[in-house]
């Protein structure tokens, strides 16, 4: 059995790149962080790292217990947050992560059901690009990450589930209002755009549209990966983007946004959740999971 505080001190050493600075941070004794690290070594029968003049190099047994022990150390960081949050009558945490497009279209009101649902519960959310949140649930930071699904079968180790779909659409300002309710992008081209930088599903089913119509994406363009800001340059300019229903709802719903139908848009983004395929979700990742079901629209 493997003792977490060996755990502990294996990640101070990795992280600060050196036993001295493993010391530093957990404000202990270099030679206590030296004999912690020999005592793990013999219980695992391996050399974890070489020594070198500009730090430490993970041995591959090194590197394997590095993926291990930043999931440990995240379970035992939320099962102390989990225990100081039940003896106030407060579910979690649950930490979460996600694409912006697809957190807006899923979160807010599988929030607001959660809260009918439970009660009072913690959650944490971070905005991240799809390369990073695989990563993410391995290293157990976060436990869910809402993303565009459908597109291409997920990383080892992680499964999907859509819960949406929402179709694209062309969103533009008022000072577009001349524009019909319905459109080709061949007819778009010399129109001025906002469009995701990031090479992410999203923008990746951007580009299937421009793709569809046989035109190339256009050159008088800026790339934005913040929905707020990309909406708030269309909403004060003549330029235009494509986003899912969905992501622009609220603006549309006060008329201070117009969505016209793009004649390619002949499919609908598709949204869910992706977790890692083993290992027990907590109380309240479950629940959030649940809450996602019974309000989907599949």
């Amino acid at each position: 059995m493997i003792d977490p505080r060996a755990i502990r001190t294996f990640l101070a050493v990795v992280r600060s790149n050196s036993i001295s600075g493993g010391a530093r941070l957990l404000n202990i004794s270099q030679p206590s962080v030296s004999n912690a690290i020999a005592q793990l070594e013999q219980a695992l029968g391996a050399s974890l790292f070489e020594r070198s003049r500009s730090g430490i190099v993970l041995t591959l047994e090194g590197e394997a217990l590095l993926r291990r022990a930043e999931s440990v150390d995240s379970l035992l960081r939320d099962a102390e947050a989990e225990v100081k949050l039940a003896s106030v009558g407060v579910a979690g945490p649950l930490r979460v992560g996600g694409t912006p497009g697809a957190l807006v279209s899923l979160l807010p009101d599988a929030v607001r059901r959660l809260e009918d649902r439970i009660g009072q519960f913690a959650l944490h959310v971070v905005e991240r690009p799809d390369h990073d949140l695989a990563a993410m649930l391995h290293r157990g930071e976060i436990e869910l990450a809402f993303v565009t699904t459908g597109i291409e079968q997920p990383p080892e180790g992680i499964e999907e589930r859509t819960f949406s779909r929402d179709p694209f659409a062309l969103i533009v300002g008022r000072q577009n209002d001349h524009l019909p309710a319905k459109m080709s992008l061949k007819d778009m081209a010399a129109m001025r755009w906002v469009l995701p930088e990031a090479r992410g599903a999203f923008r990746r089913q951007i580009d299937a549209l421009f793709i569809a119509a046989d035109i190339s994406v256009p050159p008088d363009i800026i790339r934005c990966d913040s929905l707020l800001t990309t909406k708030a340059i269309v909403r004060g300019s003549q330029r235009v983007t494509i986003l899912p229903m969905q992501v622009a709802s609220a603006e549309l719903s006060i008329g201070v946004l117009r969505a016209i139908t793009i004649e390619e848009a002949e499919f609908s983004r598709s949204i869910g959740v992706r977790r890692l395929a083993s290992g027990r979700l907590s109380r309240l990742a479950s629940e959030m999971l649940e809450t996602l079901i019974h309000s989907s629209s599949l």
